[in-house]
């Protein structure tokens, strides 16, 4: 697609620095006004989408410039998407895009970051974008679930790579499947065949690497013969749902996080929570379901001759507010003995975890200091635990809840449910 795309994007970006806050009118005080941890943890301009959309206009006009602090600028940016919700409160412009395109144009280019080369290499030679430890199946041993490659199934569970390999997370996998089993789905994993996503490797700036990914993961999704296909990974959802769309990928494949899956389920009778679970929690709304996972929206036109910023049709902006916001919550409240106090940023607005973008791998001090301002909202709240539905949050903040020395626990929502049913 290019950067060139968005000249008209970057060069209306008047500096006005709403991308670094939440709006005035959804803002509750000012300790927790900001949306963007870059421009929050590094106080300049450049870091802040307004700053970055600067940078990809003056590269269009004279070339770029590649600097160790340009590409410093870069790299410390989760990605996470809120900067242009915030933007498109009121403003109609693109914003995530340009910030993506010049990640794109700096990998095309040879500027990258050396520690998110390694995890691109190891997802060329082991399918993986995280560290591999033994098969990526080994976490369904003993469940006796249905192999989607070979036996015909209804639904795909698409587990991915944090949950299939990390020994702390495979909890999260077994989990999912045996909610899945006590709802009589007739459900499949595929095993060690599953492929990565590729998700983070676009937010990365690797473009190719992605489509890459996406057609093996496609492919395979297709030799199992569903139609659909659940997973419990935010990044994947987000990745399989919004931009395998994005690039024409997807066709009706019709993807939900279990999240969503679940209200679905109790709806139709298939699951019902009896059992208490006396906690007090507040819910933490990741990127990758929130705001990131709002459906994409395809439009094909032109700008309209002249000095005012329109277009022919017009063009609708994804402003965040689609996401998966209602269901965790409503799984949530289904609960007995659960009790939700919301904390001051929440749905699309909600402060990052601090790990997307490679982040986490190329500067986890900054990952980590994302996670602890988020820790201290949630503590804000009075909760005995955070809550979110997203295996990557949970590790995040489970890590800064740790090293900060909270009282606070984390779970993944599917941990709080299995309790409930059995």
């Amino acid at each position: 697609m290019g950067l060139e795309q968005y000249k008209g994007d970057m060069n209306m970006c008047c500096r006005c620095s709403a991308c670094k806050f939440i709006p005035m009118q959804k803002i509750s005080g000012n300790d927790y006004s900001y949306v963007c941890p870059s421009i929050s943890r590094y106080n300049f301009h450049s870091y802040s989408a307004g700053g970055r959309m600067n940078i990809g206009a003056a590269a269009l006009a004279n070339g770029p410039t590649y600097t160790d602090r340009l590409l410093d600028i870069v790299y410390n940016c989760q990605m996470c998407g809120a900067c242009g919700v915030s933007c498109n409160y009121a403003m109609d412009m693109e914003v995530m895009a340009p910030i993506t395109e010049f990640r794109v144009k700096c990998v095309a280019d040879g500027k990258t970051h050396p520690v998110l080369d390694k995890v691109i290499e190891r997802l060329r030679q082991q399918d993986s974008m995280v560290p591999v430890t033994g098969r990526r199946g080994d976490w369904a041993a003993g469940l006796q679930l249905k192999d989607a490659t070979k036996e015909e199934v209804d639904v795909l569970y698409y587990v991915g790579c944090l949950t299939s390999y990390d020994k702390r997370l495979q909890k999260l996998a077994r989990i999912t499947a045996n909610i899945l089993k006590k709802s009589g789905i007739n459900f499949g994993i595929a095993g060690d065949a599953e492929p990565s996503s590729g998700g983070t490797a676009y937010e990365m700036g690797y473009e190719q690497d992605f489509l890459n990914q996406a057609s093996k993961t496609m492919s395979l999704i297709r030799k199992t013969g569903v139609n659909t296909v659940v997973t419990s990974s935010a990044e994947d959802y987000q990745a399989i749902k919004v931009l395998y769309d994005k690039f024409k990928l997807k066709g009706d494949l019709k993807v939900l996080h279990i999240a969503e899956f679940i209200p679905q389920l109790v709806k139709e009778g298939r699951l019902k929570p009896r059992k208490a679970v006396n906690l007090a929690v507040t819910y933490h709304d990741p990127c990758h379901l929130g705001r990131l996972a709002e459906p994409w929206v395809h439009w094909e036109g032109q700008k309209v001759p002249g000095d005012r910023f329109v277009f022919d049709p017009p063009k609708t902006y994804r402003r965040g507010s689609g996401g998966v916001y209602e269901e965790p919550r409503q799984i949530l409240q289904s609960i007995p003995g659960v009790t939700l106090t919301e904390m001051p940023r929440i749905k699309e607005y909600a402060w990052c975890c601090g790990a997307g973008g490679g982040v986490s791998d190329s500067n986890p001090e900054f990952a980590q200091w994302t996670a602890q301002e988020r820790i201290a909202e949630a503590e804000s709240t009075g909760a005995e635990a955070l809550v979110s539905a997203c295996p990557k949050c949970e590790m995040t903040f489970r890590e800064a809840a740790a090293a900060t020395g909270s009282r606070l626990k984390v779970y993944d929502i599917v941990e709080l449910f299995e309790q409930a049913i059995e």
